[in-house]
């Protein structure tokens, strides 16, 4: 697949609302439906929306419209004009809440996977800001009125421990430890193929892939700085199972980094060769949960540190690769 973007990226991470025109050329993708790709693609649409927009005539193959069940062919040109995003008006919703640790400045939540962080184009509700303003009442406004309280992200697909600041003393602590990298932050993800040592650190600065704009990719010239480490937990026939401590906090940058080592994360719709995720029956979405967080209480000083299992879906996982060894 080539791919060309039109709209010029800001570097930040909300890679999505920032371009508006996109579009790829078929190669090795053919044969696949078109709605599956592009949720494959564009991670921060359902099906359900590609759909939609298909039938828009937002997305078109060759300048025509076709059907969501379209099976592309290579050569296609397909092309992806987004709406021009609607207001966003951020409304407090009752949504479950998995609620970890919480007083007067900070909340820690176990997010399930599927829940987009803040709202953004496509998800203007149901994300996990909507659920803090109802659970919460007040949230530190340093981080703009689309992203009250939030310190840092995980992806939708990622589940795991977050932590969001009440207070703008709490945010402003928060962040500087984030960026001291004092935060402890442990995942845990299931990979692809065998890793031969059992400990490791992956140092590789990451950037704007040079081509696939909406990925990010190992860059040597004018990356930032990425440090991610790991260790086995386990080893099985053609997967390995590991845990990841980060230094830094690049987007995606477990993703890219485990892909960089030619051991992209199981069931990764960005990352790694697709055709080696056939596990969608049992997970969706890459096999990666956000499992130890710790950090220094802003206002008691502190060290706080909290964990969670990882969750079923994820259980399953493992558990059918233990059975094809």
């Amino acid at each position: 697949m080539e791919e060309n973007v039109q709209t010029e990226l800001n570097g930040t991470d909300d890679e999505f609302a920032e371009r508006d025109t996109m579009s790829w050329t078929i190669g090795e993708e053919a044969g696949e439906r078109i709605d599956k790709l592009l949720t494959g693609w564009v991670s921060e649409l359902s099906r359900t929306q590609v759909q939609e927009l298909i039938e828009e005539e937002a997305i078109l193959v060759n300048g025509s419209k076709s059907k969501p069940n379209y099976k592309v062919r290579a050569g296609d040109v397909i092309t992806l004009d987004l709406p021009e995003p609607a207001e966003v008006a951020l409304v407090a919703e009752d949504i479950p809440l998995d609620v970890r640790y919480e007083d007067q400045d900070v909340i820690v939540v176990n997010k399930a996977r599927g829940m987009v962080v803040h709202p953004a184009a496509g998800h203007a509700s149901g994300t996990l800001v909507n659920a803090l303003l109802f659970h919460c009442k007040d949230l530190s406004g340093i981080n703009g009125e689309v992203r009250p309280g939030i310190v840092h992200r995980i992806d939708k697909d990622t589940s795991g421990l977050l932590m969001a600041a009440k207070n703008d003393l709490a945010h402003r602590h928060l962040s500087a430890q984030l960026k001291e990298h004092s935060v402890t932050r442990k995942y845990i993800a299931v990979v692809h193929g065998v890793i031969e040592h059992d400990l490791g650190t992956v140092d590789a600065p990451i950037g704007r892939h040079p081509v696939h704009r909406q990925q990010m990719a190992v860059i040597r010239e004018g990356g930032r700085e990425a440090v991610t480490h790991f260790q086995v937990i386990e080893r099985l026939e053609k997967h390995t199972v590991v845990e990841l401590k980060l230094e830094t906090g690049r987007t995606h940058q477990i993703r890219v980094h485990m892909d960089f080592i030619g051991h992209p994360l199981v069931g990764d719709p960005k990352y790694g060769n697709q055709k080696r995720n056939k596990f969608g029956d049992i997970i969706d979405g890459q096999a990666l949960h956000a499992q130890v967080l710790g950090f220094v209480h802003p206002r008691t000083e502190e060290y706080l540190e909290f964990s969670t299992d990882i969750p079923e879906e994820m259980t399953r996982l493992i558990d059918f690769l233990r059975q094809q060894a």
